[in-house]
């Protein structure tokens, strides 16, 4: 299905009856990555998937795709499925908007799972290396997307899921240089929302992975113990999604139980 936000198509799947959950996929990655869950996880309630802006099939919007901007796409889409609430699962760049979201309309959201997330802002040090990115894309796309998938993983299991991460390059070579820099840009400006995070009134967890390469473990369950969220660690990197597969699907249907 698709829906048009702000001139550009949105592209987005709904599956299964009853609760809502939304599932919103990281940087450099499409609604594709829980195709495999969606057989499961409809047998427990409504599930809706969507490529954000720039990403998979949907179009960019603007120069600039910020946390905000890409809110108010998921926010069409739930409207115009006439959705009230939704719980929400975000991995890496899809927890960055879950958070908008909540942030803009705290009352549609009931639970919120942030899978290799963090509700804190980049860093300088980060930022700069945002900048360092949006000028390898616009020399070399293929080298920059090839490098920044390859190291989201520890070197044993880049090469244990090398076929899913191979599949994972393809897909985003495909994707606009300019959804990919909007995004970056996007990232970079994105502001602290731990705040945002610990009034958040729901059932609210972080998952982290132990040796995520973006995301520190220690940093994040501090983060959960300051804002009042469960916190559950699995071995490898920033692909929990994948590298703990079974793992994290026995986790998200037990949470609907």
């Amino acid at each position: 299905m698709t829906l048009n936000f702000q001139g550009a198509e949105i592209h987005y799947s709904v599956v299964g009856e009853g609760e809502a959950t939304v599932l919103l996929h990281g940087f450099l990655e499409s609604s594709k990555i829980w195709e495999e869950f969606l057989p499961q996880f409809s047998e427990h309630g409504k599930i809706i998937t969507l490529d954000l802006p720039g990403h998979g099939r949907s179009g960019c919007v603007s120069d600039i795709h910020s946390m905000e901007l890409m809110a108010a796409a998921v926010f069409e889409v739930l409207s115009s499925l006439g959705v009230k609430k939704a719980n929400f699962i975000g991995h890496s760049m899809g927890g960055y908007v879950s958070l908008a979201f909540i942030e803009a309309h705290p009352k549609m959201v009931s639970a919120l799972m942030l899978l290799n997330s963090t509700p804190q802002p980049d860093t300088e040090e980060k930022k700069e290396i945002r900048d360092r990115s949006i000028a390898l894309v616009e020399k070399n796309k293929e080298a920059y997307v090839s490098m920044a998938i390859r190291n989201l993983l520890s070197p044993s299991n880049t090469k244990r899921f090398s076929e899913e991460i191979e599949a994972l390059i393809q897909e985003a070579f495909q994707f606009p240089t300019e959804g990919i820099t909007a995004a970056l840009k996007g990232m970079k400006i994105r502001t602290n929302r731990a705040e945002v995070l610990r009034q958040f009134e729901g059932k609210k967890l972080l998952v982290a992975g132990e040796d995520d390469p973006l995301v520190n473990l220690q940093d994040l369950k501090e983060i959960a113990a300051l804002c009042n969220c469960g916190f559950i660690s699995f071995k490898g990197g920033h692909l929990s999604y994948l590298e703990n597969k079974s793992e994290f699907q026995k986790l998200c249907i037990s949470s609907k139980k």
